[in-house]
């Protein structure tokens, strides 16, 4: 059973103001340079409120799910390869929204395949642009409850993961390590850690 709750944030104050509106681009003409199997490659002619312009790259991808699977003490965490930065690392389960998919079914689908674990509960506890600056995509983020092992993990055939137990504080402890380098991870603890009320 999936729980609907307030994002954090929604009912906020609005911090732009009339004076913001010279800050802002019109985007013009948009040409895909590159597509790859994770993202288009695109380059956008924007021009700014006093005229200046230019091309700009940004990266057309599908929206992300995290999932933060919680048992009383400890979270579930997997561990991969990151091409990227060519070293492995520990995250929280996620990955990608298929076309046409809500987000919650990705969040569910990700928990199973990783983990084979599902969820009786499954919370929204935030939603985030990864790097607004290059990616014009979404990441959603959810709190996965009352977790029940298949036994089964269902992974692709270039994906490899091993998932274990931590305690919590050893993740809140690990977060921006050597161990713990992904950036979304530390948001996603963020949002776990606002909604369970949690204050600065």
């Amino acid at each position: 059973m999936s729980k609907k709750k307030p994002i954090p944030g929604a009912n906020m104050k609005n911090y732009f103001t009339k004076d913001d509106d010279k800050l802002k681009w019109t985007q013009g003409e948009v040409k895909t340079l590159l597509p790859t199997v994770v993202c288009q490659i695109t380059s956008h002619h924007n021009t700014s409120s006093n005229g200046v312009s230019g091309d700009y790259i940004i990266m057309d991808a599908p929206d992300w799910v995290i999932v933060i699977p919680e048992k009383e003490k400890t979270f579930l965490m997997v561990k991969q390869w990151r091409h990227g930065i060519n070293s492995l690392s520990v995250e929280f389960p996620g990955g990608v929204i298929d076309k046409g998919e809500e987000p919650e079914h990705a969040a569910r689908r990700e928990l199973e395949e990783e983990t084979g674990c599902k969820a009786e509960e499954l919370i929204k506890i935030g939603e985030v642009s990864p790097n607004p600056a290059l990616f014009n995509n979404h990441v959603h983020v959810f709190l996965a409850r009352k977790l029940v092992p298949t036994g089964v993990q269902h992974l692709d055939n270039d994906e490899f993961i091993n998932f274990m137990e931590l305690p919590k504080q050893e993740v809140m402890d690990g977060m921006g390590t050597e161990q713990f380098p992904h950036g979304i991870m530390g948001t996603a603890l963020m949002f776990y850690l606002k909604f369970i009320g949690t204050k600065i």
